[in-house]
């Protein structure tokens, strides 16, 4: 039922645009019809019977219906007066058909409309607003009454969040209403509008009634079912109930919302008429607890979890069952309804129109006429044109315009160019640049022309430079090789000009000489030149353009047989006579108006009396007066001419159009025309205008004129009418309906076929095949009067114009080609043509065909006018995974506000849902007047879809509904129960496959001569280089201008160690084993901390900061290490004491807390008794802390063992000697740079030079430079600094040569990482500096994480890392599978460098601990000699943790203990051989355990996401995603202004559900450094996430899809 409603729905809502047309009281009549059926139904007042008009067709009969409804007393009276002022008018039958039966059926009489009282037009016209007209005193207390009833209903759908500056807009005075001058349909939009809005509160028709009827109607629609399902307990809450009890217990996983399963979706049958519960209004109140169990007040979190239980409620297409292949994630298929309707009739027969009579007169050519009239009757008037103040302006007869045409041939031809070198021959295009207001100017040139024998190319006139269409129309130009223009005087004044005074060449146009054709610029011809006047031929006569769905434009040639048998087809279906008065609104350039305003007219020599388009908007009945003045036989008119003639009719006496024997309707083929037709009649007819004169006709660019009504004297003969179901047309099929149903689409006929064409519709898409009988088609045509190609286009032209339409035995019907027309209709009984929709405007969705006009009908159906402007509405649809998702984009009055746009938003999704049982992907309102427009003032549709599709709409509202629409997602993966450990290795034996693992090189078997090795402990390596070398310098530390400012030597260092454990001794009166933290910036001091706490035995932990800007949030985390380290005491510089008592510190954190603080500025002066030395290898060196990604700060034990171990196998795999120097801009506080900062340079004894990142912020070069400058070979760097190096020096490589830069001696460039390598970076680095010098196989990656802190590093020796290509889907499901470079769906992972010293790794199964195949993802576990030994935590609860670092296989070898590094990735085997001249294994890191988001039963890493999301705008400069309630939530950060942030929305869910196929839930658009990174350059998302559901991130705007 909802379905069918559209028809007349839209006909009502099309009626109201200018570009419908309706009186007063029609309009009353469908509306009361329409939604009278959805008014609550109370007791009628009075106990009077209420009426309900309503238009009934049963057997082909229309009558009146009484029905009982609630309209009030008053209305009682008003329809009583109707029904006896309507009977007493004339009547109309109706006709009717059923296909097979080719008969018209019984017919009764239908009482006309006739207008209502004029008073109210004068009343309501008096307050200056337009919009009135579309009000309706109908029902208004019913409306009124459901108003009230509904005010307190609220969709469940969260609002999106704005910021204020975004909402408040401009003022009021700022807008100007949208220009009214719609006009051109070749977009398919929605033309007309108006300005203002209504000024009484019944000017909007309320539709919550209605739609919530509809919507309850059908309990499978999104919001029909009132019951959802709560965390994982099985009971359906109540939405309030969920609120209140949805208690997420940390170890139980949150309800998945995302998969629509049966056990799911719990539906509760409801009775017909329930209203809808109201939602409860979410407000701060709320607590709720995040996933991790941390309570959070906040709107934030009852918003996601209001989208949570709105998308929880059963969704209407379950996903289907269907299969996934071993490594392919398939797209669910669209199953064919068995239930749609199919075509049931014989196949249809081509239909011939009458044959065109030859006439002995008729002229033989269109300027041999023009030469005969303009001999014979030079006086007659040709043309007619009209000022803006509606008087004839000028009247061009058809002397002068032979004269002048002649006089424009000659000077084409013999005046541009020189003599020798003429720049037009014959057979040339020219083009036509004529403004719309000056017809007699353009026809003189266009004439000029044809006498030329030259080809015209009429275009409009270019406004701007950067006009939405013209830069296409000059790729038209350039292909037509068109050189010179022609304009008028006033249009060549009007263009845009340079300083210089010349005309500037236009965007994408070729260099065109402009040529006035006025008379008085132009020289006279010689008396002995005649132009040469041919009979008709093949050559060209003209070039109309056409704009195409795409926004490319074409051009269609027309031959001059073509254009005389058009004349002739004309005049001959319209029955054009001489001297004749025709009208004509319509644009004279193109179309319609072309051909009967321009060429037929002078064929039979009538007089034109051409309105222009601005008179029109000045005065809308300007056309209906020249009818009346001129007594003019035809006119040609859009149905919006008709409309705006009844908007402004009121009571106009003195008009009479008896004189019109035919009113051309000019887009009688849209659908909607019909509804202007009849109410036009209706108001008219009794001002002598007659119904059989109506004719509505189709018409195409590439077949000319397609069908036209003819005049006929036979009032008798009703026109035919087609009552057909919208549900039956989405699958292409003609089911004749009552109009009982609601969703219907009337139409009437378009007439017959030309004389002298035959007419066949055929199958849309694939080969042309002919339909049948109750089937919708493509019309095409086969006939002499048609366009013949696209100029200099072959293949679309075989496409479209040498169609050999088949039948179902696939023989051609005809030898002929036919030209399909681009319309979609069928010819029905009586060999009527009848349209249904344009190609252009079609959208396949899901294989069901929408047509955009509709849904444009629906969405303005929603209480119209209120929120968006009449006509400024678009409709299109963009093509995201496999499937056109439809884009509504409308403009939004300046005066509605926030919460009521996102209502009406609301409420057309639900409609449209409904009513064609589609779903809209993206609903978008923009400012007023800000969609690009077509010449004449509609919406440039193409340009639109552009626009959207850049993210350059700059909307201020969005709302997504990927969840309703978007049905073809794979179905979600069943995890299988695991395969044991045991079957996974005999498997991996049985195909030959060996098991994963590698190790480095052995350290055992490496001879060297390295003198460290004596020593068990650091501090003894410490004393023995200071006895050995003393003045042998191990550390320089440089300032930001790059300059030394300090270094170390190794007896320096010793005898500052010294006096430091002096001062822990004495001063700290500390034990050995104490704790210390040593709190510094990157430099010398915290090394010397570092041995002074090793001398005094104590155990250092070293602790970033403070940050002296940002001391409220860095300062807890300080206090946090230092109180879960247990430190007995803080050691720091001065400057550091003082922040640590500041002020600031103390509203921060409570600082009587601290430990005691020792400042090392003041150093004791004596050395140490004696310097201790540990008893066991074993105890604790330090302690590393460090905050994970995922928000939890670990700290590791690292024993004296582990730390020697691990120096001496970075100095073997780096080849580290006292004589080398190494470059380190790295943090010093945890991981390998801590280990590269404080502790290698004592071991292997080479010169460390460091560079605190810090400095590279006010210094970017600083790092390169010293590399350049200390000739270094090693340098080790982060993320962070590569990423700064590359953003804050890529545009000056040039300077930084001249300044002498050079890095071709760097051999290793290490980043320091505990990620995936960040491919694109390294190697936007390596090119960006390869002209400096650096090598690309130097640019290399380590990893490390909190088990062992450096498990791969990228050697001197060894082969190149290597990079591989995997399947990103097969990633998903834990797979690994390799793919060639560039394939789809790859994901570069580069080799995570050598696997160091020492170290053996293997593959495990995360959950079964079993070991895995080559080339399989698994988790990935190390051991190794410097392994971490334990996490360092305050309540020994180590037990949870504790397989970290001693785990077992649970099959193969069970003996060896590794430890689990929490990293997914694997291992392959390469074809590269090592140093040792083994194969060599590649490590490749894909992600770690604890970040990855399970969606859909798929892993995913968030970086794979997140570098999708970056690609989408050039405006995303850093994007985050983490999920909640298992929705993704992506955070974007815009560089751009914040009116560019809602056109992310729809690009970031584009780009995820095309990549990834993941539907986000959340779109969270925030200002620039909002996502936190850490100083190894990663984002902590779970502090993000925080924040977020804490609303602490002032987003600019947060989307919530539904």
């Amino acid at each position: 039922m909802a379905q069918a409603y559209l028809g007349f729905w839209k006909n009502v809502l099309k009626s109201l645009s200018p570009e419908g047309d309706i009186t007063q009281k029609g309009y009353e009549k469908k509306r009361s019809k329409l939604i009278g059926a959805y008014l609550p139904q109370p007791p009628a007042a009075n106990g009077a019977a209420a009426v309900r008009c309503r238009l009934q067709h049963s057997e082909g009969a229309a009558r009146r219906m009484l029905r009982t409804a609630n309209i009030g007393v008053c209305d009682i009276r008003e329809a009583a007066a109707r029904e006896r002022a309507a009977s007493t008018a004339g009547n109309r039958p109706l006709f009717y058909f059923r296909f097979g039966v080719d008969q018209a059926l019984p017919q009764e009489r239908r009482t006309p409309v006739t207008p209502s009282s004029s008073s109210r037009y004068h009343r309501r016209r008096s307050s200056g607003s337009r919009d009135e007209r579309y009000r309706s005193d109908v029902h208004t207390e019913a409306v009124q009454a459901a108003l009230a009833k509904h005010k307190e209903r609220k969709m469940a759908v969260p609002m999106p969040s704005k910021r204020r500056s975004l909402v408040v807009q401009t003022s009021m005075d700022a807008y100007t209403p949208p220009d009214t001058s719609s006009g051109s349909e070749d977009e398919g939009s929605v033309q007309g509008d108006s300005q203002g809005t209504p000024t009484s509160s019944q000017g909007s028709i309320n539709m919550e009634h209605w739609i919530s009827q509809a919507i309850h109607g059908s309990t499978t629609s999104t919001t029909s079912s009132s019951s959802t399902q709560s965390g994982g307990s099985g009971a359906a809450h109540r939405l309030a109930d969920v609120m209140a009890q949805t208690h997420i217990e940390n170890h139980s996983a949150p309800p998945d919302v995302t998969t629509y399963t049966s056990e799911h979706s719990i539906q509760v049958e409801r009775p017909q008429g329930s209203t809808a519960r109201v939602a409860p209004k979410y407000g701060n109140a709320e607590l709720m607890e995040t996933g991790d169990g941390v309570p959070v007040s906040s709107r934030v979190s009852a918003k996601i979890q209001q989208l949570v239980n709105t998308l929880k409620r059963p969704k209407r297409p379950p996903l289907r069952e269907f299969f996934v292949d071993d490594f392919e994630e398939l797209l669910e298929v669209q199953q064919p309804d068995p239930n749609q309707p199919k075509p049931e009739g014989a196949q249809m027969l081509a239909m011939r129109g009458e044959q065109l009579g030859v006439v002995t007169n008729w002229p033989p050519s269109l300027e041999a006429a023009l030469q005969r009239w303009g001999t014979i009757s030079p006086k007659a008037p040709c043309l007619t044109t009209m000022d803006t103040n509606g008087k004839p302006l000028y009247i061009l007869t058809y002397g002068k315009l032979w004269t002048r045409s002649m006089k424009v041939a000659y000077n084409i031809l013999h005046k541009l160019g020189t003599k020798q070198e003429p720049m037009v021959r014959p057979g040339d295009r020219v083009a036509l640049v004529f403004p719309n207001n000056d017809p007699a100017a353009f026809m003189v040139a266009f004439y000029g022309c044809l006498l030329a024998e030259v080809v015209p190319v009429p275009i409009e006139v270019p406004l701007t430079r950067k006009d939405a269409g013209s830069q296409q129309i000059g790729f038209l130009l350039g292909s037509c090789g068109v050189t010179v223009a022609l304009t008028s005087d006033a249009c060549h004044k009007g263009l845009p000009k340079s300083p210089t005074g010349e005309i500037p060449q236009f965007k994408g146009w070729p260099k065109l000489l402009w040529f006035v054709t006025e008379s008085k610029h132009l020289s006279k011809p010689p008396r002995d030149w005649f132009p040469h006047i041919k009979d008709a031929n093949n050559d060209t006569a003209y070039i109309e353009y056409k704009t195409c769905k795409d926004g490319s434009v074409l051009g269609v040639t027309v031959t001059r047989i073509a254009l005389l048998t058009h004349c002739q087809a004309l005049t001959q279906a319209c029955g054009y006579t001489e001297a004749e008065t025709i009208v004509n609104v319509l644009d004279f350039k193109k179309d319609v108006g072309l051909w009967h305003g321009i060429l037929t007219s002078v064929m039979n020599m009538m007089h034109v009396i051409s309105i222009p388009y601005s008179l029109m908007k000045v005065n809308p009945l300007s056309w209906i007066q020249k009818v009346c003045q001129y007594k003019a036989k035809v006119a040609c008119v859009k149905s919006r001419d008709m409309h705006w003639a009844l908007v402004a009719h009121r009571d106009q006496r003195d008009i009479n159009l008896s004189s019109l024997r035919m009113l051309i309707v000019a887009d009688g083929a849209n659908p909607w025309s019909i509804s202007s037709c009849d109410a036009f009649l209706n108001v008219f007819q009794s001002k002598g205008l007659r119904q059989e004169v109506i004719c509505p006709c189709a018409s195409s660019p590439e077949a000319l004129t397609v069908a036209i009504r003819r005049p006929t004297d036979d009032s008798n003969q009703p026109p035919g009418r087609g009552v057909l179901s919208m549900h039956g047309l989405t699958y292409g099929v003609i089911r004749v309906d009552s109009e009982e149903k609601l969703s219907v689409l009337t139409v009437q006929d378009v007439g017959l076929v030309m004389p002298g064409a035959i007419m066949c519709s055929v199958k849309p898409d694939g080969i042309p095949q002919l339909c049948k009988t109750d089937e919708i088609g493509e019309l095409c045509v086969c006939a002499i009067a048609t366009g013949t190609s696209y100029y200099g286009l072959s293949g679309m032209t075989k496409n479209t114009f040498e169609v050999f339409p088949m039948t179902s035995s696939g023989a051609p019907i005809s030898e002929y080609p036919f030209i399909r027309t681009g319309l979609l209709g069928f010819i029905g009984p009586g060999g009527l043509v009848f349209v249904i929709g344009k190609m252009d405007g079609l959208m396949v969705v899901s294989g069901r065909r929408h047509n955009a006009d509709d849904i444009v009908a629906t969405a303005l159906a929603v209480e119209p006018m209120k929120f968006v402007y009449r006509g400024r509405i678009a409709v299109f649809s963009v093509s995201v995974l496999h499937d056109e998702r439809i884009v509504i984009v409308a403009e939004q009055r300046p005066d509605s506000t926030e919460e009521d746009s996102f209502q009406w938003m609301s409420r057309v999704l639900q409609a449209i849902d409904s009513i064609h049982q589609v779903g809209v992907y993206c609903l978008a309102l923009v400012p007023a007047n800000t969609l690009p427009k077509t010449p004449l003032g509609g919406i440039h549709l193409s340009e639109t879809k552009q626009l959207f599709l850049e993210g350059s709409l700059h909307p201020c509202n969005v709302l997504m509904c990927p969840h309703t629409c978007v049905t073809n997602l794979p179905k979600p993966r069943q995890k299988q129960p695991e395969i044991g450990p045991a079957s996974v290795m005999v498997g991996n034996l049985v195909s030959g496959k060996r098991i994963a693992q590698a190790s480095g090189r052995d350290l055992g078997q490496i001879e060297d001569n390295d003198q460290a090795r004596k020593f068990l402990f650091l501090s003894e390596v410490l004393q023995w280089r200071a006895q050995t070398t003393p003045d042998h310098v191990l550390y320089t530390l440089l300032n930001c201008r790059g300059t030394i400012a300090n270094s170390l030597t190794c007896v320096q260092l010793h005898k500052r160690a010294e006096k430091i454990a002096v001062m822990l001794m004495e001063r700290g009166h500390l034990q050995d084993g104490d704790h210390v933290a040593l709190v510094y910036p990157p430099g010398i001091d915290l090394i010397a901390a570092f041995y002074g706490c090793l001398y005094a035995g104590c155990v250092p932990i070293t602790v970033r900061p403070p940050h002296p800007q940002n001391i409220a949030t860095t300062l807890p985390t300080v206090k946090m290490i230092v109180e879960v380290s247990r430190s007995a005491c803080l050691m720091t510089t001065q400057l550091i004491c003082k922040l640590l008592r500041s002020r600031e510190a103390a509203a921060a954190v409570d600082i009587r807390t601290w430990p005691p603080v020792l400042d090392t500025d003041d150093l004791p002066k004596k050395r140490p008794a004696q310097i201790y030395k540990p008893s066991n290898p074993d105890t604790l060196a330090y302690l590393d802390f460090s905050v994970s990604t995922t928000g939890m700060l670990a700290g590791v034990k690292m024993s004296h063992a582990a730390t020697s171990a691990f120096c001496r196998s970075i100095k073997l795999q780096c080849e580290l000697y006292p004589s080398r120097e190494v470059a380190i801009c790295l943090d010093p506080y945890c991981g390998l740079g801590f280990v590269l900062w404080c502790l290698c340079s004592v071991y292997s004894g080479h010169q460390s030079i460091l560079i605190p990142p810090s400095e590279l912020e006010t210094n970017p070069a600083l790092w390169l430079l010293a590399v350049s400058q200390y000739k270094v070979r090693d340098t080790f760097c982060s993320y962070s600094v590569m990423e700064l190096c590359t953003k804050g020096l890529g545009s000056q490589t040039e300077s930084l040569k001249a300044r002498g830069l050079d890095l071709s001696r760097v051999r290793t460039c290490v980043v320091v990482a505990e990620e995936r390598p960040r491919i694109a970076l390294t190697q936007s680095f390596s090119k960006l500096f390869k002209d400096l010098g650096l090598h690309p196989r130097a640019v290399s990656t380590s990893f490390g994480c909190r088990v062992n802190l450096a498990i791969c590093l990228q050697g001197t020796s060894g082969p190149d890392p290597t990079t591989v290509y995997v399947d990103m889907r097969a990633l998903r499901h834990d797979r690994v599978r390799l793919v060639e470079r560039g394939s789809p769906h790859s994901l570069p992972l580069m080799e995570s460098g050598k696997i160091l010293p020492g170290v053996r790794i293997i593959i495990a199964n995360p959950e079964t601990k079993g070991p895995l195949g080559d080339s399989h993802l698994g988790e990935i576990w190390v051991h190794s000699a410097h392994n971490a030994s334990g996490y360092f935590t305050i309540y020994g609860d180590e037990s949870l943790q504790s397989d970290h670092f001693n785990s077992r296989l649970s099959f193969g070898d069970t003996q060896t203990v590794w430890a689990r590094t929490g990293y997914l990735g694997f291992l392959r085997r390469t074809e590269l051989t090592d140093a040792n001249g083994e194969r060599h294994d590649a490590l490749y890191v894909v992600g770690a355990l604890d970040e990855a988001m399970e969606l859909r039963g798929m892993r995913y890493h968030p970086i794979d996401i997140e570098t999708s999301v970056i690609r989408a705008h050039k405006s995303i400069t850093e994007c985050a995603v983490f999920t909640w309630t298992n929705l993704l939530v992506v955070v974007v950060e815009l560089d751009g202004s914040e009116q560019e942030a809602l056109d992310l929305v729809p690009l970031v869910t584009n780009v995820v559900l095309e990549e990834h196929y993941l539907i986000v839930g959340v779109v969270v658009v925030v200002d620039i450094g909002v996502i936190p990174i850490n100083s190894r350059g990663e984002k902590q998302r779970m502090h993000l996430r925080d924040g977020f559901l804490a609303d602490q991130l002032d987003p600019i705007y947060v989307a919530y899809n539904m």
